[in-house]
């Protein structure tokens, strides 16, 4: 099995050009320091001793700053190219994540979340813009999944070393947040040549043509559903880890554990998962199966007792609902596309998760304030029921007769 294993890898991350693995490199230093926003709840509230219902703003604001830094980081992508634009998103965002741990005041506290979030995000349609022009068609798929498997390597090393720094002292965290950000800006300045990536950009905004993701119903209800279920997903680094500190008294340094191990369990087994599932049946019936089990990890936290092993089994249950879920949301909508509207469905599909962000940290933080936990458990796994019920309704509607075409031809 190990063997097999191992040889699946190879055949999946082969032949990917020198500076895809350096644009890895990047992503995997830039994540390893995403320490600050796993822990800004149990920061604001425990060491900045605002209200419940506050910490769930601020969490919300990363969310606004979040579609806006997306915006503004395409346009200005498709203007000037993504180079710089990577290079400054990471070296201004670094500085920002320093500048906030200085800060004391709800006001200020907000306003520099929100203005980091913008420039963090912005960060984004530049790097997926970098990765298809270091790609070919024959290897993008591939090369979009290395950098997946960055982002998870880092996000387990940094909930590790997060909640370690956050145990000794929560500066910390603001201050390696900031200098990976500044080290993944300086590598990539090292490392990728700039005179080689400047056309990209008006080439693509000149292919842009085609059926529009904002008329695509199907499409229209499917984001809508995502957002339900994002907006439950995202309580793992919003309200979850306030819970596991407050109600079941866990240290940091084991919520950080926690957030690792889900970072490690997905590097490891997500791609042989998706390898083995891939084809067999339509993406929408792996993803409902997914959203109830992530359903299903929240409502066992008003079952369970607080103990590090209900806290393991309830990540087994929302780790494996993740890796149902998400690969296959991607599988779905990129069948939808073709080669010239491809950009308008990824922004839209980017923009649900953006919005569930927001959502999430204020629903949440209401719920909290005026009712309690226990209530937002229930609520959260209502909603994933509701959303996979919704997934599995729009399948039976018309999706599963839908013919699906090569992705070079129409969307059907």
């Amino acid at each position: 099995m190990l063997s097999r294993t191992i040889q699946l890898y190879k055949n999946a991350y082969s032949g990917l050009s020198v500076n895809s693995w350096y644009l890895c490199l990047v992503m995997f230093i830039n994540r390893s320091g995403t320490m600050v926003i796993p822990f800004m709840t149990i920061y604001c509230t425990q060491k900045l001793h605002f209200t419940v219902e506050q910490a769930g703003i601020i969490m919300g604001l990363f969310g606004v700053g979040s579609i806006l830094g997306a915006f503004i980081g395409g346009k200005v992508t498709d203007k000037y190219g993504f180079y710089y634009v990577q290079v400054f998103a990471l070296l201004v965002g670094g500085i920002l994540f320093v500048l906030l741990g200085f800060q004391r005041t709800f006001i200020s506290v907000g306003v520099y979340s929100f203005i980091l979030s913008v420039c963090n995000d912005g960060f984004r349609p530049a790097n997926s813009t970098a990765v298809a022009y270091y790609s070919t068609e024959q290897n993008r798929t591939r090369s979009n999944s290395l950098n997946r498997l960055a982002v998870n390597l880092g996000w387990a090393f940094g909930g590790f070393l997060g909640g370690t720094l956050a145990h000794i002292n929560y500066h910390l965290l603001f201050w390696v947040d900031g200098c990976t950000n500044i080290l993944a800006a300086l590598i990539l300045l090292k490392l990728l040549p700039f005179s080689k990536v400047t056309k990209l950009a008006k080439n693509v905004v000149n292919n842009i043509s085609g059926v529009s993701a904002y008329r695509d119903v199907i499409y229209l209800i499917f984001i809508g559903l995502l957002i339900l279920y994002a907006t439950c997903f995202f309580q793992i680094f919003t309200m979850m880890p306030l819970f596991y500190k407050t109600q079941w008294h866990f240290n940091e340094q084991f919520i950080g554990g926690l957030m690792g191990i889900n970072g490690l369990l997905i590097v490891i087994f997500e791609m042989v998962l998706v390898h083995n599932l891939d084809g067999k049946k339509h993406p929408l019936r792996y993803i409902y199966k997914g959203i109830i089990l992530v359903g299903a990890g929240f409502v066992l936290l008003n079952f369970l007792p607080p103990q590090y092993y209900s806290a393991y089994i309830i990540l087994l249950f929302i780790t494996l609902g993740e890796m149902l879920s998400m690969p296959f949301m991607n599988s779905f909508w990129i069948m939808r596309t073709n080669a010239n509207n491809r950009g308008e469905y990824a922004a839209l599909y980017s923009m649900g998760w953006s919005a569930a962000q927001i959502m999430s940290p204020i629903i949440g933080g209401q719920v909290i304030t005026y009712v309690s936990f226990n209530l937002l458990w229930w609520i959260t796994g209502a909603i994933c029921l509701a959303a996979s019920l919704g997934i599995i309704l729009l399948y039976r509607a018309g999706v599963k007769k839908a013919v699906v075409v090569p992705l070079e031809e129409t969307v059907f």
